[in-house]
């Protein structure tokens, strides 16, 4: 699967961390018709692959991605057509969010657009101290789509989501961190390291836990209060009866790590 990309390189490693990396770096990463089409073929990969257990993403060169490229969207679309491709971009973005592996951006540039929307879409983002973060889609007369604008209100604030977007202007990775953007800004040169070594703590944790509990959050973020903790109480009933549970429980009782098996 991985030879058959073009725009993105895709790895993964013996313990089942698959490295992501945007790569058309003489583009700053800027998503084209090709490279939105192999994200398609991508999260068919994320999701059917048992190999992969958790996901980094990142970008080739200096950028993590400038978003759209302009080539792709200056074309004489039809409103059902480009609809219709909206659509289908938005299922990217949406895989991922639901997706039951933890995934994590490692943001090495600048980030913006539908770049930005990637890591929107992440669960834990660290940022470079080089990276800066910014919705221009104004500029061109757009707005960001594909859930962008919902994805954002509901991670930084009604307010903060309207100024980034309506000013338009790149925002530094502290800057990000502060309004809640990011979780943590790390140094360049060692980003990618420390995003290898939380997905390699990721990888001791339960896994059907860290599915299933991602999918609880993201419901209780669109759920009434009552929905979420029913929602809960279903999951935890599943869980109990997990062979990572007992495996958890004895491992307390040993004093030792647990072993979990995924079952």
């Amino acid at each position: 699967m991985s030879d058959s990309f073009k725009t993105i390189k895709f790895e993964i490693d013996a313990d089942g961390i698959a490295l992501v990396t945007l790569n058309r770096p003489e583009k700053l990463n800027a998503m084209n018709a090709e490279m939105r089409s192999e994200f398609t073929a991508l999260s068919n990969e994320l999701v059917w692959n048992d190999q992969i257990k958790v996901v980094v993403f990142t970008g080739a060169g200096r950028a993590f991605s400038a978003g759209g490229d302009i080539d792709f969207l200056d074309n004489d679309w039809k409103t059902p057509e480009f609809r219709r491709e909206t659509q289908e971009f938005t299922a990217f973005f949406d895989a991922l969010e639901i997706l039951e592996k933890p995934v994590i951006a490692a943001i090495n540039g600048p980030c913006t657009g539908a770049g930005l929307q990637i890591t929107l879409s992440c669960d834990i983002r660290l940022a470079s101290e080089e990276a800066t973060f910014g919705f221009k889609e104004n500029l061109i007369g757009l707005i960001p789509g594909a859930g962008g604008c919902s994805r954002l209100v509901k991670l930084i604030g009604y307010g903060k989501a309207k100024e980034l977007i309506f000013i338009g202007e790149m925002i530094s990775a502290s800057e990000a961190e502060k309004i809640g953007l990011i979780n943590k800004v790390v140094s360049h040169d060692k980003l990618l390291d420390e995003a290898l070594k939380l997905a390699q703590h990721l990888l001791t944790r339960a896994p059907v836990a860290l599915g299933l509990v991602k999918r609880i959050l993201w419901n209780c973020v669109n759920v009434d209060m009552a929905t979420g903790r029913t929602l809960e109480s279903l999951a935890q009933s599943i869980l109990i009866k997990t062979e990572d549970h007992k495996e958890g429980i004895k491992a307390f009782r040993e004093k030792r790590k647990p072993k979990f098996q995924g079952k």
